[in-house]
């Protein structure tokens, strides 16, 4: 595995200060970083269905941005 030089000197600085080993200090970014992007996938909002088979859903008024966002938030909200 190649690291950037840079990014190793201050992965081993904060490995020094912390007394953790570096391994550790590697270990916690990448977990921390992998987490991120599970809650961001997790965080992104539904699709909202306004068709079934080209047609649009009944109640479905694309001109009615309020009654879109209720349908997109749904209930109990």
């Amino acid at each position: 595995m190649r690291i950037d030089d840079h990014l190793l000197a201050d992965a081993k600085a904060q490995a020094a200060r912390s007394g953790r080993t570096l391994a550790a200090v590697i270990e916690d970014a990448l977990r921390e970083s992998m987490d991120r992007r599970v809650r961001r996938q997790k965080a992104r909002p539904p699709g909202l269905p306004v068709s079934v088979g080209g047609r649009l859903l009944p109640g479905v008024d694309l001109d009615d941005s309020a009654a879109l966002l209720d349908l997109m938030e749904g209930p109990g909200r």
